[in-house]
């Protein structure tokens, strides 16, 4: 079995995202989380068509903005 790049992308994200829930450490689980989502987000673009990667664009685009607040902007106010 061959896998496609697309593929190989899909299931990168998919551990690291698992790693991250992993991570006793809450400041290391958002930013490990945040590859994931990005990885996610880049996948939702290597979809066939953009309607099909599309709910998984948003949806790990905007955890990862969360986390990206979290992580780095809240902790500042």
């Amino acid at each position: 079995m061959e896998l496609t790049l697309v593929e190989i992308v899909g299931y990168l994200a998919s551990i690291v995202v698992l790693c991250s829930f992993t991570m006793k450490d809450v400041k290391k689980l958002r930013r490990v989380n945040i590859v994931g989502c990005l990885l996610f987000v880049v996948y939702g673009f290597m979809m066939p068509t953009l309607r099909i990667g599309m709910p998984i664009i948003i949806t790990n685009a905007a955890i990862m903005g969360i986390n990206v607040y979290y992580s780095f902007i809240a902790k500042q106010s």
